[in-house]
């Protein structure tokens, strides 16, 4: 049986080669990782066979008790399911003694989700007569029609969307490329936005992003995620508005539609569907809506 340190070693390198993982979630893995082996130690479990699901409980009590909060020690109950998960598959451990812990409910809690309404709203804001302003709404538009993170949407190239075809091209976490659908809404003003605005703010000069800002370099982060709010603040939405917003209520509007969890995890590029799922919970709260307001027994 090898040792703890070599079993957290053999993961670690299974997460950089087979998962392509980027490098922060590979450091915040380690992390977790190490520190639940610390934790064995200090309990002097020498083999990974004696760690059991108490033992696991107990560790997360003390992550707790140590003051961290439930969305971190969350965190590490994902990290460690992962973890235990690979020694299953690897044939290290018959069982996976973290599989029947469950994530703590206020560690579940996501930003804001935008209604349909609201998503409608503020997508209205931008005064598309302008060019700086028909970029923006091609933007915001985009961000919501692929769930796309605000650093997938800035650092889009030209060639990366196709609207003929109606799919996006997406470089995520780790270097990994998605596919994903969009819609007629999407496909219409990125038309529009390419035919007339992007040459004027190019100033005939050239780039490869999709949206360009000054010199036809790509807009920033924070850049994007101030006008948001700018246009959040105009449509006069009181929510707190993050560029993830946008990613979240993508990804529950799918869910409260119907759509196949797994299909949701592919579009928006989670390689662990477990990450997915923390999405599953809105649409059951909209089951339950629906149910109240209109079963007759309610």
């Amino acid at each position: 049986m090898p040792s703890l340190d070599v079993l957290v070693d053999q993961y670690i390198n299974y997460l950089i080669l087979e998962k392509g993982l980027s490098k922060n979630t590979i450091e915040s893995y380690s992390r977790d990782i190490s520190r639940h082996v610390e934790y064995l130690k200090q309990k002097r479990v020498k083999q990974i066979l004696d760690a059991d699901t108490p033992l696991i409980l107990t560790y997360l009590i003390s992550l707790r008790d140590g003051g961290l909060k439930a969305r971190s020690t969350a965190r590490h109950l994902v990290t460690l399911r992962g973890f235990y998960r690979y020694l299953v598959q690897e044939k290290i451990i018959k069982y996976d003694p973290a599989r029947l812990i469950d994530l703590p409910k206020s560690g579940l809690k996501l930003p804001d989700v935008l209604s349909v309404s609201e998503i409608k709203l503020l997508l209205g804001t931008p005064d598309t007569q302008t060019p700086l302003g028909l970029r923006n709404a091609a933007m915001i538009e985009l961000l919501y029609a692929a769930g796309l993170r605000v650093s997938e949407l800035v650092n889009l190239k030209f060639l990366d969307i196709n609207t003929e075809a109606g799919f996006v091209r997406v470089i995520g976490k780790g270097s990994k490329e998605r596919i994903v659908p969009i819609g007629n809404y999407a496909k219409n003003i990125i038309d529009r936005y390419v035919k007339t605005a992007r040459s004027l703010l190019l100033k005939g000069g050239v780039s490869h992003y999709m949206f360009v800002a000054r010199a036809g370099k790509p807009m920033t982060r924070q850049g994007f995620w101030k006008l948001l709010k700018q246009y959040a603040l105009q449509a006069g939405i009181a929510k707190k508005i993050t560029p993830h917003s946008f990613r979240h209520s993508f990804a529950s509007h799918l869910l409260e539609g119907g759509a196949d969890l797994r299909a949701v995890q592919v579009m928006l590029g989670h390689t662990d569907i477990s990450t997915t799922q923390i999405y599953t919970h809105v649409a059951r709260e909209h089951l339950k809506q629906m149910h109240e307001k209109y079963h007759p027994r309610g």
